[in-house]
């Protein structure tokens, strides 16, 4: 604010902001001095007019549209190939009829669709008959109440988890992800998808874990065949 030499306080910058925006017919009246306006150019500093200045601000936002629309494109084309890939991953799981090569399905096909370097799956309480298999194989109750303590998926670091040396190459495992598998989020789990990557910043603990909690969904309801039926 000034304050001029008579103590009479001044015009601020403010106060004619506010006049010209409540004034629309300023410039009418006043039409020669939008030309004779000149402002510094953000691309330089020479001086533009206001016209052009706004011409610049315009193609400025247009460009910033723009970037946001390819980049909307490349997440839709993204999310696209992936609902792809469930899609082939699911088919594949429903045209299996043998219930008992239905985990190597689960995994094999995990591991193609979604480069996976390795994965691999281990239930308990499974039917009788399937005792030999190699997804029956005995589990310690650590790792039972490991997967049962899991509310979402695990994502992180190798820490020398039991459930790596189910894994083809475990020395290789740098970051994994521990998929719990029940019937519903209250259920007791009955078995354990193991994703493992030899990049460490593959499976991170701050990613989202939504779609793997699809992928369990989905593997459950498959594997649930190998179960005891009542």
């Amino acid at each position: 604010m000034v304050t001029t030499s008579t103590g009479v306080q001044g015009i601020t910058e403010a106060d004619i902001a506010n006049y010209l925006a409540n004034t629309p017919g300023f410039f009418e009246r006043h039409a020669d001095l939008l030309s004779a306006v000149q402002l510094t150019s953000p691309h330089g500093q020479r001086a533009v007019s206001l016209q052009e200045r706004q011409m610049e601000m315009l193609r400025d936002r247009i460009k910033g549209l723009e970037r946001k629309i390819i980049e909307m494109l490349r997440h839709g084309q993204e999310n696209l190939a992936i609902a792809d890939r469930l899609h082939r991953w699911t088919r594949a799981l429903f045209l299996t009829r043998e219930a008992a090569t239905l985990p190597a399905v689960v995994v094999d096909q995990l591991a193609h669709e979604f480069l996976i370097p390795q994965a691999a799956v281990r239930l308990w309480g499974t039917d009788p008959a399937y005792a030999g298999e190699p997804f029956a194989q005995p589990v310690s109750d650590d790792a039972r109440s490991f997967a049962a303590s899991l509310a979402l998926p695990y994502c992180g670091v190798n820490a020398g988890f039991e459930a790596v040396s189910w894994l083809p190459e475990p020395a290789a495992v740098a970051s994994l992800a521990m998929v719990p598998l029940r019937h519903g989020p209250d259920d007791g789990s009955f078995g354990l998808l193991v994703l493992g990557s030899p990049d460490p910043t593959r499976y991170q603990a701050d990613m989202g874990t939504e779609f793997l909690m699809h992928i369990g969904e989905i593997s459950s309801a498959a594997l649930s065949r190998l179960l005891p039926q009542d």
